[in-house]
């Protein structure tokens, strides 16, 4: 993990892997935040596939935590510098992770193993009915999810409410009074 972090904090300086004033609580910010994750995973998940992983949060962190044996990880990012960041930390910490550049809705769930095993992760990428509607495909292939969502969370799962039929829950954030983990496991749009 440390490898991650000292290279989160070099490549910060050249291209905007996350917010400049959380790199002095990186490790609580940003590690513990995305850690606190493999509570929440299903025993079967056999794939993660965390959208948006850009400074690898909650992913790049997630794979270098998993134990060999454990659920493959994709990392789905469609900046090529932040691809080639990524890139770097998996070659260096020797991470067993796959990144895939490109944009989350052209995303295929047959090709990337989408099933009632595949966990989505994200944490800032976009807001609740957004984030829906570019992976749809993937809840109908039987994705459940893990999203990372902030003070505004309610008000997000109400406005999804509006188009969407949900199975969700909240989880209180361990590292953020305000936030939580919103895990949906099943989203069908009406």
């Amino acid at each position: 993990m440390r490898v991650y972090v000292e290279a989160l904090r070099a490549w910060q300086r050249r291209i905007n892997l996350v917010s400049a004033r959380t790199l002095q609580r990186v490790w609580v910010r940003h590690v513990a935040d995305a850690l606190q994750l493999l509570e929440l995973l299903p025993a079967r998940t056999a794939r993660i596939v965390d959208l948006g992983s850009g400074g690898g949060v909650p992913g790049l962190a997630l794979a270098l935590a998993l134990e060999a044996g454990g659920p493959e990880v994709l990392l789905v990012e469609s900046n090529a510098k932040k691809c080639a960041f990524l890139r770097h930390v998996v070659h260096k910490a020797g991470a067993r992770a796959t990144i895939l550049q490109r944009r989350i809705e052209t995303l295929d769930p047959v090709a990337i193993g989408c099933d009632g095993q595949t966990v989505l992760t994200a944490r800032a990428v976009a807001p609740l009915p957004t984030l829906l509607g570019l992976t749809e495909p993937l809840f109908a292939a039987g994705a459940q999810a893990l999203w990372h969502k902030g003070r505004g969370w309610r008000a997000e799962v109400e406005a999804a409410q509006a188009a969407w039929r949900l199975q969700w829950r909240s989880h209180r954030s361990v590292t953020e009074r305000e936030a939580v983990i919103l895990q949906i496991t099943d989203a069908r749009h009406v």
